[in-house]
C-alpha cells in the first residue's frame, strides 16, 4: 500500500517593511481613510495571502493605538506629531529649507527627506532637532501647491529608447523631467524647450513631462529671451483674439464724453520721460493762480476707460498684471494700440485722463485738492535730459530734435520747433519746469526729515547694436529732472489714498504698502558695513532712517556703492499690494497707493476704477474679491522683476564675451563656502571665482570675516576687497559668468 503524499502548502510571500509602508500610506494623505482593499492597490498587490497580511497588520496597528477606525473596515493614522506649512527654497545640492512662519530660523531639509518637493513649493512638513549641533530639522511630507508646473530646459531625445529627458536650466531644479517620445511636440535633439509636468509617479526618481513649446536653438539671442519669460510664466505676444479685441476698440474723443469731464485742455500741460519712452502714461499741468497759488495738475492715461471689465482685453491684463522691462524690449500689459497709441499722453493730442489736480503755495504746502476724470492737450514733450538742461542752465537747451533754443529765461524766438511742433509760449514752459523744480525739491526735503529712505541706486544700461549685442555699458541715475516728476508722481498717489481712506464708511481700496526693516537683517548690514568704516544706529525707527540716509550718502562714488546700495535694500521687507494699509515705511507715508501708471501695472487701474466707484457715491467694493487681485498682482511685480534681473544677467555675459583677454578690477561682493563673487567696478557684471579654482593655497570660508583664508599663507580674500580678474568662462545658454583670479589690486 503507498503512502499518500502530503500536499504542499503554498509559499507565502510576506510583504517586507509592512507596519511602516501602511503607516506612510495613512500618515501621507492623513485627513482621509483607506480599507484594505485600497492599502493593497497602493501597494500593487491582489492575492489572498497579502490581503490577509495587510488585514492582520492593521488589527495590530489598531490595537497599539496607531491608527483608528473611524468607520467599520476605514482607517486612518492617529496623528501624534505636530505639522507645518511653509516654503521650500532648494538648494543646487538637492537639500534646502523651508521657511515657515513658526519659527524664527528657516528649517533645514535633508535631500532624503525632500520628498519631491520643488523650489518654491507650498509644503507641509513635521520638524525635529538635528543630532548635530541641535539645530532644526524637518521632512517634507506633503506637497500643498506647487509653485510652478513648467520648466525651460534642454531636451536630449533617446530616439531608440522611445523617450527624452528634459535637463532644467534652473540649478535649483536637480531632477531631470521624463518625457514620452509622442509628447515632444516635434522638438529635436538639443532645442532649449518649455517643458510642463504631468505627474510623479511615485516610485520615479524624475516628474513626467511634455513639451509644451520649443523656444529655437541655445544660445540664440531671441531664445535665450524668451526662455528667460517662459521661466516665469510670462507671455511675450498677445493672443491673436486680444489684438483684435483691443483693434476694435473706438479710440477717438467724442463730444459727450467730454461734456461728463473737466476740461482742462487750455492749461499748460506736458510730459517729461526718458528720450527713448514710447508710451506717456503721465503729465503735468500748471497754473499760476491771481492768488499766487500755484494749481498743479497730475494727468494720468485714463486706461480704465478703455479697459472694460469682463471683457478679453482686461482678463488678459489682469493676468499679465505688469508690463516687464527687459534689457532689449519692453513686455507690455497692454496691446500697442492702448499703450502707445490712446492711452499715450503724446505731444499735441487730446486725451481723456485721470487727475489730482492740487493748489499748492510756495512752501509746497497744499491749500486745496480735486480729483476726477479729465480732459487734457498736452503742449509739448520733454526727455529727462532737456528739462534737466534747464534746471541746471537757466539759460538754454537742446531738444529732441537737436534743435537749440536759447536764452530760455529772458525770451526764445517764437516758431521754435519743440520735439516736432511749433509752440509758442516757450518761456512759460521753462518757468513751469523751474517753479515744479522748486516745489519738488521743498517736498522731497520735508519727506526725508519725515524719515524716508533715498535710495537711488545706479542701474545699468547697455547699449545695442541692431541685432541687440551689447556694444557698451553706462549708468542711470537719477537727476533733478527725474526727481521733480517722482515727487509729483508720490504725491498724487500718496494724496489719492488718504483721499479713499478717510472716507465715511470705510472703503476697500488697493494700497502699496512698505512694511519696517528686519532688525536680523539690519545686524547683518551693519556687520558688513563696517569693515568700510560705517556705522548704523538702532536706537529708534528715526535713528535708524537717518542713519541708513548717511550710510547711502556717505558711500556715493566709492567702491563699495553698489555692494551696500543693495544689501541696505535687501534689508527692507519687500513692497507689496493689499487692501490692508500699514503705511510705506521707505517712503514715510501713512497713505500710499500706485494710482499713476495705469499702462504698465494693473494695481493702478484698479484704485483708479475704485476711486471713480467712490466718487461716484457708490457703496465698497468686496475686500475679499480685490486683495486676491493685489495677491496676484504682487507675486507678478515680483515675477517680472526676476525675468528683469535675468535678462541684465544675460546681458552683461554677453558683453563679456566680447572681453575674455581683458583684465578688470572689481570689488568681492559676496563670500560663500564655494567661491567669491566679484563685481567688475567699470561695468556692473559680476562674476564667480571658484573656490577650487585658486591655486595658491588651499582656502575655507570664514563665515565671521565674510573672508575666504588659506590655510597655510593664511592670505584674506574679504569682502569688499578689489581684486584684479579675467573672464574664465561666459556661458549664456546656463547664464554663468566665471572669473579666474589674478590676485588682489594695488591701488
Amino acid at each position: 500500500m503507498s503512502k499518500k503524499k502530503k500536499k504542499r502548502k503554498p509559499s507565502h510571500n510576506k510583504i517586507s517593511n509592512l507596519t511602516e509602508t501602511i503607516l506612510n500610506i495613512l500618515r501621507k494623505e492623513r485627513n482621509k481613510t483607506f480599507n484594505y482593499k485600497q492599502i493593497a492597490a497602493k501597494l500593487g498587490v491582489n492575492d489572498a495571502s497579502s490581503r490577509n497580511q495587510i488585514i492582520k497588520k492593521l488589527a495590530q496597528l489598531k490595537a497599539k493605538q496607531e491608527i483608528e477606525e473611524v468607520e467599520r473596515g476605514k482607517f486612518k493614522a492617529v496623528v501624534n506629531t505636530e505639522y507645518h506649512t511653509g516654503i521650500f527654497d532648494a538648494s543646487s545640492r538637492g537639500s534646502g529649507y523651508v521657511i515657515c512662519d513658526d519659527f524664527e530660523e528657516d528649517i533645514f531639509i535633508a535631500s532624503n527627506n525632500v520628498n519631491k518637493a520643488l523650489d518654491g513649493d507650498e509644503v507641509e512638513l513635521y520638524v525635529f532637532k538635528r543630532r548635530k549641533r541641535g539645530k532644526l530639522e524637518g521632512e517634507i511630507t506633503q506637497i500643498i501647491k506647487r509653485a510652478k508646473t513648467q520648466y525651460v530646459g534642454v531636451i536630449q531625445i533617446h530616439e531608440k529608447n522611445n523617450f527624452a529627458f528634459v535637463v532644467p536650466d534652473s540649478n535649483k531644479m536637480t531632477t531631470d523631467i521624463f518625457v514620452p517620445i509622442n509628447k515632444i511636440n516635434k522638438a529635436e535633439d538639443g532645442d532649449k524647450v518649455l517643458v510642463e509636468l504631468v505627474d510623479w509617479p511615485e516610485k520615479a526618481d524624475s516628474p513626467n513631462g511634455r513639451v509644451k513649446e520649443v523656444l529655437g536653438k541655445p544660445g540664440e539671442h531671441n531664445t535665450e529671451i524668451h526662455a528667460i519669460l517662459a521661466e516665469y510664466g510670462l507671455p511675450y505676444e498677445f493672443p491673436k483674439e486680444v489684438e483684435d479685441f483691443a483693434n476694435q476698440i473706438d479710440t477717438s474723443i467724442k463730444p459727450e464724453e467730454i461734456k461728463k469731464r473737466r476740461d482742462m485742455r487750455k492749461d499748460l500741460t506736458f510730459t517729461i520721460d526718458p528720450k527713448d519712452a514710447k508710451d506717456f502714461d503721465d503729465a503735468l499741468s500748471f497754473k499760476v493762480l491771481e492768488n499766487g497759488l500755484f494749481e498743479i495738475g497730475i494727468h494720468i492715461a485714463d486706461v480704465s476707460h478703455y479697459l472694460e471689465e469682463g471683457t478679453i482685453l482686461d482678463d488678459e491684463a489682469y493676468e499679465r498684471a505688469t508690463s516687464v522691462y527687459l534689457v532689449d524690449r519692453v513686455v507690455p500689459m497692454l496691446p500697442e494700440i492702448l499703450s502707445n497709441g490712446a492711452c499715450s499722453l503724446r505731444p499735441h493730442e487730446e486725451k481723456y485722463t485721470f487727475s489730482a489736480v492740487f493748489k499748492l503755495n510756495e512752501k509746497a504746502e497744499i491749500k486745496d485738492q480735486w480729483f476726477g476724470r479729465t480732459v487734457t492737450y498736452s503742449d509739448a514733450r520733454f526727455a529727462y535730459e532737456e528739462a534737466q538742461a534747464v534746471i541746471e542752465n537757466n539759460t538754454d537747451f537742446v531738444i529732441s530734435n537737436n534743435t537749440e533754443i536759447s536764452s530760455i529765461k529772458t525770451e526764445i524766438p517764437e516758431d521754435v520747433s519743440l520735439t516736432g511742433k511749433t509752440y509758442n509760449t516757450q518761456p512759460e514752459i521753462a518757468q513751469a519746469i523751474l517753479v515744479l523744480d522748486r516745489l519738488a525739491k521743498k517736498m522731497r526735503s520735508k519727506r526725508m526729515r519725515s524719515g524716508a529712505i533715498s535710495f537711488d541706486k545706479v542701474e545699468v544700461r547697455f547699449t545695442l547694436d541692431e541685432q541687440a549685442n551689447p556694444t557698451g555699458v553706462h549708468f542711470k541715475t537719477s537727476k533733478d529732472a527725474n526727481k521733480l516728476i517722482e515727487e509729483f508722481m508720490l504725491l498724487a498717489n500718496r494724496k489719492v489714498s488718504e483721499f479713499v481712506s478717510k472716507m465715511k464708511p470705510s472703503k476697500t481700496f488697493v494700497y502699496r504698502v512698505h512694511d519696517e526693516p528686519d532688525e536680523s537683517k539690519l545686524a547683518a548690514l551693519q556687520g558688513v558695513v563696517a569693515r568700510f568704516g560705517h556705522k548704523l544706529n538702532f536706537k529708534s525707527r528715526d535713528s535708524i532712517s537717518s542713519s541708513l540716509n548717511k550710510l547711502l550718502e556717505d558711500v556715493q562714488g566709492q567702491k563699495e556703492q553698489n555692494l551696500v546700495d543693495t544689501l541696505a535694500i535687501r534689508t527692507m521687507a519687500k513692497a507689496e499690494y493689499t487692501t490692508h494699509n500699514i503705511g510705506h515705511y521707505g517712503l514715510a507715508f501713512d497713505y500710499y497707493s500706485h494710482f499713476t501708471s495705469p499702462i504698465r501695472r494693473y494695481p493702478d487701474v484698479m484704485a483708479h476704477r475704485l476711486l471713480q466707484r467712490y466718487l461716484d457715491g457708490e457703496k465698497s467694493a468686496n475686500e475679499e474679491i480685490y486683495e486676491e487681485k493685489c495677491m496676484h498682482s504682487s507675486n507678478m511685480e515680483y515675477l517680472a522683476t526676476k525675468a528683469e534681473r535675468d535678462s541684465i544677467k544675460y546681458m552683461q555675459i554677453k558683453f563679456m564675451q566680447d572681453h575674455q583677454d581683458e583684465e578688470f578690477v572689481g570689488v568681492i561682493s559676496g563670500v560663500t563656502d564655494w567661491g567669491i563673487y566679484v563685481e567688475i567696478i567699470a561695468n556692473k557684471c559680476e562674476g564667480m571665482v571658484r573656490i577650487r579654482d585658486i591655486k595658491d593655497d588651499y582656502y575655507e570660508f570664514d563665515q565671521d570675516q565674510f573672508a575666504l583664508v588659506g590655510r597655510e599663507t593664511k592670505n584674506m580674500y574679504q569682502l569688499g576687497d578689489e581684486v584684479v580678474v579675467k573672464v574664465k568662462q561666459a556661458d549664456l545658454v546656463k547664464r554663468h559668468l566665471d572669473f579666474d583670479l589674478i590676485g588682489k589690486h594695488e591701488a
